[in-house]
């Protein structure tokens, strides 16, 4: 239940992110004196529509999107002559790339804010510190260090020695460990394949009526990308959340844009070596393979719901995973292809660059870009578009990524 109530939620962030972007389009058009005929979330056919003005508004039963019809937005369409002096190609520059930039900008403003909401109503996460004491004890040796557990891989060294969570480390082959940066060097100075004891202090047993104890382990370590491997993660102390004012808050907010931003561009520089990897048990181990589709996204944001979490936990990632579509959005519809937004901007600033050109030679305007021309690039890149959405969906049914333990 939980699980399908993440999935619906995420559905609702995706569809009124879409709006807001769709928005972005619409209101300065509307501000300009353009003509906007059409407003729609999703594609297909209609559900609902009811018409405002000389605006219909309305949802189609494909939601994996949305548009603003505004009349000539190309000078491909045919346009009635009494629309003509509204039509948005006859507009001047500087307005076009307004009202093409304000989708992106709807995004990117959206997840600011609620970035800033997070910090001062939840607040921002203070990581605490890691201690030598047992929080979870890997089942099994991973392929690398991002991958989950499969059929077939070895027991990790801790689970086969009877390490349990709660045991606090006290040494390791004969170092004394007081938290878990010292027992990750001791660990260091360890190489794969050795034998070494493990000594921790373990608690008394619920109603037993005995103190602490120390128990030693013999443990062989693994290799996990070449490095030795006991298999725990440490327990975290002093963790928690912290509420900001508006001034940190908007730090905050811009650090984690800032972040987010270039995670999503190495992420996609990186999508086409990571091609390969997306059926396989390392997708998740490069920025590229950690791309998802829709599917994905819904799936990790019911697993968010239905993991054993705070509610704050919870709250955030769901929140942060919200954030990072909308900064998603914006910066996809920033690349300089048709049809995205940064293709529409990309050919205003073309023509405004070979306006100057021209009357710096004392030339008349050419005017508007023969959009035509530009038709057969478009068309690979939707194709391309199209393509990459579907093997994600694939790669998402197939192989999904999952949050980490």
């Amino acid at each position: 239940m939980a699980f399908l109530l993440g999935a619906l939620a995420f559905v609702v962030a995706l569809l009124a992110s879409v709006m807001l972007h769709e928005g972005g389009h619409l209101l300065p058009a509307k501000r300009f004196g353009m003509k906007a005929t059409q407003y729609f979330v999703g594609f297909g056919p209609t559900l609902w529509s009811r018409r405002r003005g000389e605006t219909e508004y309305g949802v189609k039963a494909i939601p994996l999107g949305g548009f603003v019809k505004i009349v000539g937005y190309t000078p491909l369409e045919e346009i009635d002559p009494a629309d003509r002096p509204r039509a948005f190609y006859r507009q001047p520059a500087g307005r076009r790339a307004i009202v093409i930039a304000g989708g992106v900008a709807a995004n990117f403003v959206f997840a600011f804010l609620l970035l800033m909401l997070m910090a001062m109503a939840i607040g921002i996460r203070v990581p605490g510190t890691p201690t030598a004491a047992v929080d979870t004890v890997s089942p099994c040796v991973p392929a690398n260090a991002e991958a989950a557990c499969g059929r077939g891989d070895p027991p990790s060294p801790a689970a086969r020695a009877g390490l349990r969570a709660g045991d606090r480390v006290v040494s390791f082959n004969g170092l004394p460990v007081a938290d878990w940066t010292q027992l990750r060097r001791a660990i260091g100075t360890a190489r794969p394949g050795q034998t070494a004891w493990v000594v921790v202090q373990r608690p008394a047993g619920n109603g037993g009526g005995q103190g602490a104890r120390q128990v030693a382990f013999q443990v062989r370590l693994a290799a996990v990308g070449g490095a030795p491997f006991l298999g725990m993660s440490p327990r975290v102390e002093g963790a928690g959340y912290e509420r900001t004012g508006p001034v940190n808050a908007a730090i905050f907010a811009t650090r984690v844009v800032g972040r987010t931003v270039g995670a999503i561009g190495e992420a996609l520089a990186d999508l086409p070596s990571a091609v390969p990897r997306l059926f396989s048990p390392e997708r998740a181990s490069t920025p590229g393979g950690q791309v998802g589709s829709v599917v994905g996204a819904t799936d990790v944001s019911g697993q968010i719901f239905a993991s054993q979490s705070s509610w704050q936990d919870k709250l955030v990632l769901y929140l942060s995973l919200v954030v990072s579509v909308n900064i998603f959005l914006g910066a996809l519809n920033v690349l300089p292809l048709l049809p995205l937004d940064g293709g529409h901007l990309a050919v205003v600033a073309y023509e405004r660059a070979r306006a100057l050109v021209a009357r710096t030679r004392g030339r008349p305007d050419p005017g508007t870009v023969d959009i035509a021309k530009l038709l057969p690039i478009t068309y690979v890149a939707v194709v391309l578009l199209i393509g990459l959405g579907v093997l994600l969906i694939l790669a998402d049914l197939i192989n999904p990524l999952r949050l980490p333990e």
